[in-house]
């Protein structure tokens, strides 16, 4: 049986539920902003600990395993803390530095140190702390973190090495987005607080995908809460790094790693770098003889076939090499130009004074490719074009597949005619040989 309350308890609960309702509407007004609010509001400069690379916030470094990405970790974390350059011209905003090396032990870090570091000349530094050990997130990990932080005078950066190490464990066999989320997320949160840096370190899969983001081991949980992304990804026997952000510029760099020192080096924009370093192993390739397109893809270690034909052709455009026969490329012959005073006309050598038959005497008789004669336009007159000139030395496409032939009579004989199915000279004078000009 229900007991019958009294007037005045009836008016203390509804005065609790009035003051209850208050509480909450006070609180939610407390979380809400308004646009012209928001409008005045200053906040400081976005920072970056690591000019043009990592700025404030949770940054996901990832590679295949002994790929060197805790080799480049730990020289940003020294650089940092002892204030010099890392990855050859950068420096790093300098304080204090927490390293959690949560897959190595103290001899490794010593080793590791001892390639990084001089060992006797000066002592180590200070502001950079170790751990080997350390609670994972739900157990006390992330306030240990935050102890830390509270603890120094200039908090800079915090490296956790690795994620897998560090992360809350998940009971079920497979990690979902919620979980993988929430792995970076509260690290982010973490960072966004006091304005530093944490560098989680983590690998991909070995799954290749279009978009080399997507290779993250994980879920896009991952991927979708970290600030910044950074990959390591060796192709082609290069390193490149991906950077992709909120609050940096999307970028590919090309990264160089010295096994004397142990350090990563920025070599360039990734486009450039690549391109120049592919073209030098084509060009090295090619000294041991003409080559298809297909054993230059692999004498010069390129993505593939169509990729080697591309540059191929490329470098026949900046007169890098030469074509040679029907698909094959050399490099250009050591004697271009003039040499002995002669000059090749579809593979016979043509001497231009002397007693062979000259120069002149091949060219007197010229067409169009249309098989008009030139002769009512050209001052001097000039006839069909020769048999010897009816096909391309380097494709043997015939003399009706080509460009017109650009040849007035009154100009030096030097001009060289590109046939447009290979875009390559077929006959070619050599130059300006004295007798011709």
């Amino acid at each position: 049986m229900n007991k019958k309350l009294s007037p005045e308890e009836v008016r203390r609960l509804i005065e609790e539920t009035k003051t209850s309702g208050n509480k909450a509407n006070g609180a939610l007004q407390e979380r809400l902003f308004s646009g012209a609010a928001l409008q005045s509001m200053t906040f400081p400069p976005l920072k970056f600990i690591l000019p043009g690379l990592i700025p404030e916030g949770a940054t996901l470094l990832v590679s295949r395993p002994k790929l060197g990405k805790s080799w480049f970790a730990l020289d940003i974390a020294i650089a940092a803390a002892c204030g010099r350059f890392t990855l050859g011209t950068l420096k790093p905003a300098t304080g204090d530095v927490l390293y959690l090396a949560l897959e190595d032990g103290k001899r490794r870090l010593q080793r590791r140190l001892d390639k990084l570091l001089p060992t006797f000349k000066e002592e180590w530094p200070r502001r950079l702390k170790f751990a080997t050990d350390w609670p994972r997130a739900d157990q006390g990990g992330l306030a240990d973190i935050e102890n830390w932080i509270s603890s120094v005078k200039a908090p800079r950066l915090v490296i956790v090495d690795t994620l897998a190490q560090f992360r809350k464990l998940v009971t079920s066999k497979t990690q979902g987005y919620a979980d993988d989320y929430a792995a970076i997320s509260d690290l982010r949160r973490l960072a966004s607080k006091h304005n530093i840096a944490i560098v989680i370190v983590h690998h991909d899969r070995k799954v290749e995908a279009d978009d080399v983001f997507d290779t993250v081991s994980g879920t896009l949980g991952l991927t979708a809460a970290a600030d910044t992304i950074l990959i390591m990804k060796r192709q082609a026997g290069s390193v490149t790094l991906y950077v992709r952000g909120r609050d940096i510029e999307e970028s590919e760099t090309a990264l160089q790693f010295t096994k004397q020192t142990c350090r990563w080096t920025i070599l360039g924009a990734a486009a450039e770098v690549h391109r120049s370093a592919e073209r030098s192993r084509v060009l090295e390739a090619l000294k041991d003889g003409p080559l298809q397109a297909g054993d230059a893809c692999i004498a010069a270690n390129l993505r593939n076939s169509n990729a080697a034909r591309q540059l191929l052709f490329k470098m026949v455009k900046d007169g890098e090499v030469i074509r040679t026969g029907r698909g094959l490329f050399s490099l250009p012959p050591s004697d271009a130009g003039n040499i002995d005073n002669k000059v090749t006309v579809r593979g016979q050598r043509v001497d231009v004074k002397g007693g062979n038959a000259g120069i002149t005497d091949v060219i007197t008789d010229v067409t169009d490719v249309t098989g008009e004669s030139r002769s009512s336009v050209a001052t001097n007159g000039a006839g069909p074009i020769p048999t010897i000139l009816h096909r391309c030395d380097y494709c043997g496409g015939q003399f009706g597949d080509m460009n017109s032939w650009n040849w007035p009579p009154d100009r030096p004989i030097r001009q060289i005619l590109l046939h447009h199915h290979c875009e390559q000279p077929w006959w070619d004078c050599g130059g300006q040989p004295e007798g011709v000009r």
